[in-house]
């Protein structure tokens, strides 16, 4: 039970401070920020795909990676767009 507490308070620590770190970043550094969000959904992707092969018959597990491969696939879409929807603000006519 302890662990569990632990492990909540840690989460909902985490939630705070990155709100607070998202919050406090300026426009301009937008865009290295997506690209470095859109490697780390990256190698999620990789990470969900590999679990996915390694579980065998676990059906809930598959369904689990196969979620996770979804999102992050959607969070570096996502984060392309809208960087290169950035980067085309800053261009010349």
């Amino acid at each position: 039970m302890t662990n569990i507490v632990m492990l909540i308070t840690v989460f909902v620590l985490a939630i705070f401070v990155g709100f607070e770190v998202i919050t406090k970043v300026p426009p301009t550094l937008h865009t290295p920020l997506m690209s470095g969000s859109n490697a780390i959904s990256g190698i999620t992707i990789i990470g969900a795909l590999a679990f996915a092969g390694a579980v065998g018959e676990a059906p809930l597990a598959k369904i689990l990676a196969t979620v996770a491969v979804a999102f992050a696939t959607i969070n570096v879409v996502g984060g392309f767009l809208v960087t290169h929807r950035m980067l085309k603000m800053f261009k010349r006519r």
